[in-house]
């Protein structure tokens, strides 16, 4: 197997290694800013190891906004470097990083009133300037008249005068992070998940670097290292607690996301609005429509934030104040929440600053927090040259603005043979498409897989959108541990099908069992893992409040899930 393929067989010499070696950096926190700065640090000749307490983009960077975007609403906060800056990432993604991987999405901006034309109009020109030195790999703004509009999109209720049109970028963030997470691993990271850090190594009152647990065995990994790089999103002040020092204040801001199958809404584009505070979103998702956000403050654990019904409300109510027929509950198919990671400020959420900033504290630890995700790299780039210059010596300088995620490379060439990959494995020429969106060029693994056990062509049981193949490849090449990685975050199962993937549970669990060692026992504590954690979500969004929604999540959640057969 190449080096960048996580199998079971590589995460136990990952944790050997871990107890064995002296790092020049430890990175705490397997999201997208922590897989980017594993990949930084690896791709500048440092050595790495990457822990991650639960499961790769297990936290925000599995339930954000999906989108690689400049940050339209950032202009009224007159962040014009921000959003600069973000537009030029956005652009780099499509260009060369991970075509694979995102699809550029066109968005229109309706407007009832004529000086909105003016207003709206202004800010997408602005929009669109602000990329002037970037190389542009995404289509520009256009006017739309009113017919247009219409044209596009059907679905829209009386009273609209016209429109702007646009691009930004789709992205599925949990198979994005986790593919930066295998390039650094390519790259000779060490990549360990479900692997808490609980402390700190210290000679003296130096740092030497930290202990992490093993959730699957329990045992203690002490792992040295030169500097760490906390990289733990809304968690970040936890981690600093275990270090000594708590220099940064951060403040979670809840946003939630609906799931809409595609036949529920008429539009040829996805559709942005103003709201009160910030905007409201209708994007293309695959076979369904995602839309978002709230932005709200979380005082909960952060490890668990939950939906409710009055978020669903909101953003149905949003929805409606534009759709001629009226969505309701019923046509809700899915629902996911996450925290933005925001350093603290006084005013609501939706107006903290989504600059980000690295802090250094105590010495050799550096914390990097706020940022956005289309933002990831910079976040990264600036994390490892504190660390870097912490370390002394002549460390080169960022390369990864030139290194493409694992799957971008020889993907033109995959894709051109996408009829004779159909018909020599006995696919349609979708599901060779299907397969070169989600993995590259990487898709000839699949294939390979596909030659040696037929009956993985066949789609999943209760999830006819992915093949069996995939839920495999999940748990031999790309991490998964649990049943719940390969159903929520190697695929979007959880929140694409009516239930939830309860149903594909029970396929996908026998399909992994084998890879991972699993007999009935352990294959039934995974499938009734998961319908728990799903009972407890539908629990969740029934209640109006998070009080309540968390209350309700606890009473439908079995004793903790610590114990489990081996």
């Amino acid at each position: 197997m190449a080096r960048h393929e996580l199998d079971p067989a590589h995460r136990e010499r990952t944790l050997r290694h871990l107890a064995e070696r002296e790092y020049d950096v430890i990175v705490i926190g397997g999201g997208v800013t922590g897989a980017g700065a594993a990949l930084d640090a690896v791709s500048r000749g440092l050595s790495v190891a990457l822990v991650e307490a639960a499961d790769l983009a297990n936290g925000t960077s599995s339930r954000s906004g999906k989108l690689f975007h400049g940050g339209l609403r950032y202009l009224k906060q007159l962040n014009f470097s921000l959003v600069r800056e973000a537009l030029k990432e956005r652009d780099l993604m499509v260009g060369s990083l991970c075509p694979h991987l995102v699809s550029p999405e066109r968005f229109t901006f309706p407007f009832r009133h004529w000086w909105e034309r003016v207003y709206i109009g202004l800010g997408v020109l602005l929009y669109d300037l602000l990329r002037l030195t970037v190389t542009r790999t995404v289509k520009g703004h256009r006017h739309l008249s009113r017919k247009t509009v219409r044209r596009e999109l059907p679905a829209l209720g009386p009273g609209v005068r016209g429109g702007v049109s646009f691009y930004d970028v789709r992205v599925d963030d949990a198979r994005h992070t986790m593919m930066l997470a295998r390039t650094a691993a390519g790259l000779g990271a060490d990549v360990a998940t479900r692997t808490e850090v609980t402390g700190f190594l210290r000679d003296g009152e130096r740092l030497t670097g930290v202990v992490a647990r093993d959730a699957e065995s329990g045992a203690d990994v002490p792992i040295r290292g030169r500097a760490v790089v906390n990289a733990t999103g809304v968690w970040a002040e936890r981690v600093q607690e275990l270090a000594g020092v708590a220099s940064l204040s951060v403040t979670a801001a809840k946003g939630i996301h609906l799931v809409v199958p595609a036949d529920r809404i008429d539009l040829r584009t996805g559709l942005i609005a103003q709201t009160s505070d910030s905007i409201f979103l209708i994007r293309r998702w695959f076979g369904h429509w995602l839309m978002g956000t709230t932005d709200t403050k979380w005082d909960h654990t952060r490890d668990d934030p939950a939906p409710t019904g009055s978020d669903v409300d909101y953003l149905l109510a949003q929805a409606n104040r534009w759709l001629e027929k009226p969505l309701t509950r019923e046509d809700v198919v899915g629902v996911y929440a996450g925290l933005r990671p925001l350093v603290s400020g006084k005013g609501a959420t939706a107006a903290l600053s989504r600059d980000h900033t690295v802090a250094e504290g105590p010495a050799g630890v550096f914390t990097v927090v706020g940022g956005k995700y289309t933002t990831y790299r910079i976040m990264a780039r600036d994390a490892v040259d504190a660390a870097a210059r912490h370390l002394g010596g002549d460390v080169p300088a960022s390369v990864t603005e030139r290194i493409p995620v694992i799957g971008a490379e020889g993907l033109a060439a995959v894709a051109a043979q996408r009829a004779l990959l159909a018909e020599r494995h006995g696919l349609t020429p979708q599901w060779i498409g299907h397969l070169l969106d989600r993995y590259g060029a990487l898709a000839l693994d699949l294939l390979d897989l596909i030659a040696e056990r037929p009956e993985l062509a066949g789609p999943i049981d209760g999830a006819p959108g992915y093949l069996a193949v995939e839920a495999v490849y999940a748990a031999t090449a790309e991490g998964a541990v649990h049943l719940d990685d390969v159903l929520v975050r190697r695929t979007r199962i959880f929140m694409e099908t009516a239930d939830h993937g309860l149903t594909a549970a029970v396929h996908v669990a026998a399909l992994i069992a084998p890879a991972l060692g699993w007999d009935d026992e352990r294959r039934e504590w995974e499938i009734e893992r998961y319908g728990a954690e799903m009972a407890a979500d539908l629990a969740a969004v029934a209640a109006l409040t998070d009080d309540e929604a968390m209350a309700a999540r606890a009473a439908v959640r079995p004793a903790p899930w610590t114990v489990r057969p081996r």
